[in-house]
């Protein structure tokens, strides 16, 4: 389903996802379209004993702010850290003149992990990373894919939304996951 909307909405700034669909779309509560979901902020494992393992709801993330989040395949995976979250890291500074709360990337990863990747990209400052072990954030959101020829698994597609009070502003989703087109910090920064 998410090639044939991406053909469809080829050639636009952005390829809105969700138009025909029953889950998360533009104009739709972000929260409302993951009931029950909440994400792992990323942290050390003595951090998460020290949380007893907690959990960040999603109405903490999204209400009462304007964010800018992005979801990527995989933490230490090619694109991912090569140009996505760098795009994001580089233009930090823009999104928060431009009245952004918090910029946040998410993947089906465990919190340790992203927290590790994190480190390694410097980019723990500009950039709030949190996990969807399970992935039942982009399930919800219909934002899975299934990398297994990868040998990834269960992952996300790439993909890139603008949320401002939890309502879904903008919404970019890429073709395949090696595409960088349409959910790079530069498209975000248009669409704000």
């Amino acid at each position: 389903m998410a090639s044939a909307l991406a053909r469809r909405a080829r050639g636009s700034a952005a390829v809105l996802w969700g138009a025909a669909r029953g889950f998360a779309s533009v104009g739709s509560d972000i929260v409302s379209a993951a009931p029950g979901v909440s994400l792992q902020q990323a942290r050390s494992w003595d951090e998460g004993v020290a949380t007893k393992f907690s959990t960040t709801s999603l109405k903490d993330i999204f209400y009462g702010k304007k964010v800018v989040i992005f979801g990527l395949p995989g933490a230490y995976t090619g694109v991912c850290s090569q140009a996505h979250v760098p795009s994001y890291k580089n233009n930090i500074d823009k999104l928060k003149a431009k009245g952004v709360d918090s910029v946040i990337c998410v993947a089906v990863n465990d919190p340790y992990v992203l927290n590790g990747w994190a480190e390694k990209l410097e980019a723990k400052d500009a950039i709030e990373f949190y996990g969807d072990f399970d992935g039942s954030f982009h399930k919800s959101l219909d934002l899975e894919i299934d990398l297994s020829a990868a040998l990834l698994g269960r992952r996300s597609h790439r993909w890139s939304a603008f949320v401002d009070n939890g309502k879904i502003k903008s919404f970019n989703v890429e073709e395949a996951p090696s595409d960088f087109k349409v959910s790079s910090a530069e498209v975000i920064l248009d669409q704000i």
